[in-house]
Formats: structure tokens, C-alpha cells, sequence
């Protein structure tokens, strides 16, 4: 409709269908995932963080919504993007934090070809500050026995300020267990679909590219 509008001259414009016309949206995935692990403000790497968290009873949880808006470029991209908001909670600093703007990543590649990770990374805020958590899990080219902590381990590191580049103040290991797996798999949603043939297709797009990325990182070397 604006291209409409900022074509009118001042003895009109005849009116093009085309131009007031809505671009159609590809069809995409929604789902929400919740992973929680030990963490602790006392740290800078993730293991420490979790083990000092799990001692003192500290524990962080992201409640995540990942949306990919457009599935087919999402797999043919390199880096398979998507986006993420969602809460944080953590008693030390606050609960249902709210985080928006974030950012997801599946099966990112890295210089090592035996490596990829699944990345998510949000920003908050807490009693005026900023903060970004960005965390990742580390698929490697291993065998199928490592398939499982492989893709619900997330590593974690609490930054101050609005990206990763500021420093680290927090750490800890988020894990995604057997109830909250199935939570997210009944959280799955398509989005954009004009049909029940459209929500077929896409998730059979996803589930091919899932398991296509597993299958390639584990089986392969099992």
C-alpha cells in the first residue's frame, strides 16, 4: 500500500491491484523449548558455573521461543537463522525475565568441520541493567551414543551489556530434559500454511533437515 500511496501525483493514479497487493509468506515453524541447569554468578565457564550452581542450589532456566518464519530458506541458508524471545529465570537476579530480540542458530557451522552448534543467544534486562546470555550446543562428529547430550546440552555464558562482547559476569549448563523434549515437540507449530497440505510439507521440511544434520554428525561416524 505505501508503493501506492508514494506514487500518487497530483492528478491521481489509477489504482493497480498489484501495488496495494500483500506479499505472501512462506510457510514456517514454531516451537518453544525450556532448559535449565546450574549456574552461578561466580563464574566465567560453563562447567565451573554449573558445578558451583549445583552446590549452591542455583539454577537458571530459559524458557525459549524460537520462530523460523521461513522454512525453506531456513534450511538452504548457511547459516540456518532464526529468531528466539522469551523469559529467564534465575532467583539470585529475578524470574520471568523478559528477553526479546534474540537469536537462533541450528546446526551453525564453524572452522572445524567436525563441529556445528546450535545457538541461542537473548538479551535482558534486570533493575536497569543489560545483560545477554548466549549460549551453545556442540554437535560433533562422534558417535550415536553422544547424539543425545550432543543436542540437549546448552553452554552458557552471562554477559554485561547488549552482545557477547561484554564481559563475562555468569556461567553455567542449561539442559533440555526427557519431559521438557516431549513439552517441545507438542509446542510445534506452522506457520503461514493455507492448507493441511502446507503443515505436512513444512514439518516434513524440518524433521528431513533435522535428522539429514544428525545423521551426518552422528551415524555417519558411529
Amino acid at each position: 500500500a505505501r508503493a501506492y500511496f508514494n506514487n500518487i501525483k497530483p492528478e491521481g493514479v489509477p489504482f493497480e491491484p498489484y501495488v496495494t497487493k500483500m506479499t505472501e509468506l512462506n510457510p514456517g515453524i514454531q516451537f518453544k523449548e525450556k532448559m535449565a541447569g546450574g549456574f552461578s554468578l561466580d563464574a566465567t565457564e560453563p562447567d565451573v558455573g554449573r558445578n558451583m550452581g549445583n552446590q549452591a542450589g542455583t539454577e537458571m532456566a530459559m524458557h525459549a521461543q524460537i520462530d523460523i518464519e521461513d522454512i525453506d530458506k531456513f534450511v538452504t541458508e548457511k547459516d540456518h537463522q532464526g529468531s528466539l524471545i522469551g523469559t529467564i529465570d534465575y532467583p539470585p537476579m529475578g524470574m520471568g525475565m523478559v528477553a526479546n530480540g534474540g537469536v537462533f542458530n541450528l546446526f551453525y557451522p564453524t572452522d572445524n568441520p567436525e563441529l556445528k552448534w546450535m545457538v541461542y543467544e537473548l538479551g535482558f534486562e534486570h533493575q536497569g541493567e543489560q545483560f545477554y546470555l548466549a549460549g551453545k550446543k556442540e554437535v560433533r562428529d562422534d558417535t550415536v551414543i553422544e547424539l543425545w547430550p550432543g543436542t540437549t546440552t546448552l553452554y552458557t555464558q552471562l554477559h554485561k551489556g547488549t552482545d557477547k562482547s561484554g564481559p563475562v559476569i555468569g556461567a553455567g549448563i542449561l539442559t533440555l530434559g526427557v519431559t521438557d523434549l516431549i513439552k517441545l515437540v507438542s509446542t510445534i507449530k506452522v506457520l503461514h500454511a493455507n492448507s493441511g497440505t502446507d503443515k505436512i510439507q513444512t514439518i516434513s521440511k524440518f524433521g528431513t533437515f533435522f535428522m539429514g544434520e544428525l545423521w551426518d554428525s552422528y551415524v555417519k561416524h558411529a
